[in-house]
């Protein structure tokens, strides 16, 4: 009998036997659609981490300079926290002074941000506005794309001129159905003229990106909404290519050393980070599910492979005369034994694609559902058949060398 011809008849049997055939390969599909549904999730969440969490927070190829950390690292004792508060923000001059003089080919922004009520002057009014003040660097730094208008210029940047970029969510509000270039809007009650709108920036968990408006950091906002005037939070610094990271942050750190006249045993009294590093708290979650995972899926494919074996032998049973026939007929020891394997193996298979179905489905319903992306990983897809036709094939091992050993002469006589 060919692979064909044994695939064929397992295929029979799970027709003609649709009930058995399920709960057969119940403990696989379980096993294999949570395999499929979590790595699914910690993919996409893997992608999101690096490609938009810590792109758009930080920055790609970029290094952050800060009083306290941005990411991945809470203060262990509440002095820590008391002796992070005590650290002085950086200035605007001082980071001028850094774009100066890094030697690191790159791109230097700050910023500071805030929130505050953003009115169109005609009585409507947004509250809970993120107003950011920043310098002509931020929109490339944090690859903003505009898609009506223009970012404001290095010139308006350094002489403050009060004009503002909206975020979508802000110029819908404000300016419903209308483009808002050219408009003024009040940050604060300080007017400010609409030069440009953002391209809409999503949400990242739940949280949206697009309630923001963004300003030269030297515009009447420093001062107004941020009150400690002439400070920034954030220098980001971006390279253009990823092996300069290193090379970026060494030289970065040691310039804003030189700024605090630090000695050389003083720690830093500053911050810097960088995309890949503040996600540290992240591969750490990601490393422990992933070793987890094998533990937890095998209990579900150890349970099919112990219900698969036991009705494998239940077949085995019911077919102990046809098994007598074949063998009268000529049929090998081998052929018995590959028969009843494939047909393991295939129902298993079978289990296995099923299982695959439903962890996408079930993925893509958390994706839709919630802020957790998922992406499907054709490794996993993979893994998960080599899983589901293994464990029939193993679990098949027992019930196939128990129908080839059958005596030809027991097995007619069977009824």
């Amino acid at each position: 009998m060919g692979i064909r011809e044994a695939v064929r008849i397992a295929l029979a049997m799970i027709r003609a036997n649709k009930m058995r055939a399920f709960f057969t390969v119940l403990g696989t599909v379980v096993g294999v659609t949570f395999l499929i549904a979590v790595i699914t999730l910690l993919k996409g969440m893997d992608a999101y981490m690096k490609e938009e969490f810590a792109g758009r927070i930080v920055g790609h190829n970029t290094v952050l300079l800060r009083r306290v950390p941005e990411l991945g690292e809470d203060p262990q004792t509440e002095d820590q926290w008391r002796e992070w508060m005590r650290r002085p923000l950086f200035t605007q001059n001082e980071a001028e002074w850094l774009a100066a003089n890094v030697t690191t080919p790159g791109l230097l922004s700050y910023s500071y941000d805030q929130s505050a009520r953003v009115g169109n002057g005609r009585g409507k009014e947004l509250s809970g506005v993120n107003i950011i003040g920043a310098n002509e660097n931020f929109f490339r730094v944090r690859e903003m794309d505009i898609q009506a208008g223009r970012p404001f210029s290095r010139q308006e940047a350094q002489r403050g001129v009060p004009v503002i970029i909206l975020g979508v969510e802000v110029a819908d509000a404000l300016f419903p159905g209308l483009n808002p270039v050219g408009q003024t809007v009040r940050v604060a009650g300080l007017p400010y003229r609409v030069i440009g709108l953002l391209e809409k920036q999503g949400a990242i968990f739940g949280f949206t990106m697009d309630r923001m408006a963004i300003a030269p950091a030297k515009s009447p906002v420093n001062g107004g909404v941020w009150e400690q005037a002439g400070k920034v939070e954030d220098i980001s610094f971006q390279v253009p290519r990823g092996e300069l990271v290193p090379q970026a942050e060494s030289e970065i750190t040691g310039l804003a050393r030189t700024l605090r006249r630090l000695r050389p045993r003083e720690e830093n009294n500053f911050s810097v980070e960088t995309a890949e590093g503040s996600l540290g708290f992240w591969e750490k979650i990601n490393g422990f599910l992933m070793m987890a995972l094998p533990m937890l899926v095998g209990v579900s494919l150890i349970v099919g492979a112990v219900v698969i074996m036991n009705l494998m032998l239940v077949s085995v049973s019911e077919r102990t005369r046809e098994i007598g026939i074949r063998k009268s007929l000529g049929a090998r020891r081998v052929d018995i034994l590959t028969q009843f394997m494939i047909e393991a193996g295939t129902l298993s298979g079978f289990g296995g694609l099923l299982g695959i179905a439903l962890g996408i489905g079930l993925a893509q319903l958390v994706s839709a559902v919630s802020p957790l992306p998922a992406r499907v990983s054709g490794g996993a897809i993979g893994l998960a058949m080599f899983l589901g036709i293994g464990v029939g094939l193993v679990a098949g091992v027992y019930p196939a060398w128990r129908a080839s050993r059958l005596d030809p002469i027991v097995a007619l006589r069977s009824e």
